[in-house]
């Protein structure tokens, strides 16, 4: 005879989902902001799948040679619910991405829009700056 531990409050539609056959999304992954990037002769174009947020919600800054996206989302609690959640995996709060674009390119530099969910930034190629001048020894007499 086999014992089989019997569990409280057994779902069915719970148990099935928490099965790692299901479960193919980590927390983190649904965090990331999934990011295509196109280079071009003088600029990349950063696409960016924001799909849910409203264009209120997402800042895109410069800062310390790097391009900053940061988006939020928030839960809509002033629906009443009704019913229980068999499974939840879309993400709400907040989530960002850096890109380093250096010293050089300035906020008005990159060009931005957004539509249907898809945020796209046209960010200029800017001139490398030139090498380091070679070392010179001052001679000792």
């Amino acid at each position: 005879m086999m014992m089989i531990p019997r569990k409280n409050n057994f779902d069915l539609w719970e148990d099935l989902f928490d099965d790692p056959f299901f479960n193919t999304t980590s927390l983190y992954e649904s965090k990331v902001m999934r990011t295509d990037i196109k280079e071009h002769d003088k600029s990349y174009d950063i696409i960016i799948d924001l799909p849910g947020y409203e264009k209120e919600n997402i800042k895109v800054d410069i800062e310390d040679g790097y391009l900053n996206v940061s988006a939020t989302m928030n839960k809509n609690n002033d629906e009443k619910e009704k019913g229980k959640f068999v499974r939840r995996e879309r993400f709400f709060g907040e989530c960002s991405r850096s890109f380093y674009v250096g010293d050089e390119l300035q906020v008005e530099d990159v060009k931005a829009s957004f539509k249907n969910g898809i945020l796209r930034l046209e960010v200029p190629k800017k001139e490398e700056r030139k090498a380091l001048p070679e070392k010179k020894y001052i001679n000792i007499d």
